[in-house]
């Protein structure tokens, strides 16, 4: 019997391991992403107001890829998000009027179950439209 109650006891550590390190990787993925929704909107926000006030909305609007690195760069700053994550990496991308936040964290895990990494990576992502007319 005593066999059976340890094996089970260890199997149940096991379990407990394995669910809470997966929850804390989903709540940083969580974070991370609404961190990246609301870079993204800081972008395209940016750059909806910079363009009205040099130059007009007019019919087309060019998303300028710079831009839109600067003002995700400047909120992630700004918003403390990098003195949260020390190690936070982004990636901007432009697709026509659609700006993509990619967001990248490591993560110590809680608990470590044996045979896995203490350190994972997290992303997450999102975009925004940067849109003309009302």
């Amino acid at each position: 019997m005593t066999p059976l109650i340890i094996g089970l006891a260890l199997v149940v550590a096991l379990l407990v391991a394995v669910v809470v390190d997966a929850s804390a990787a989903y709540l940083r993925r969580e974070g991370l992403n609404a961190l990246a929704d609301a870079a993204a909107l800081a972008a395209t926000d940016g750059l909806q107001g910079e363009r009205a006030y040099l130059t007009g909305l007019g019919d087309g609007l060019v998303v300028d890829p710079g831009s839109a690195r600067r003002y995700v760069a400047e909120f992630l700053i700004t918003s403390g998000a990098v003195q949260r994550y020390p190690d936070l990496g982004w990636t901007v991308e432009v697709r026509g009027q659609r700006v993509l936040v990619r967001l990248r964290a490591s993560l110590d895990l809680p608990l470590r179950a044996p045979g896995t990494a203490r350190r994972t990576t997290v992303t997450g992502s999102s975009s925004a439209v940067v849109t003309v007319g009302g």
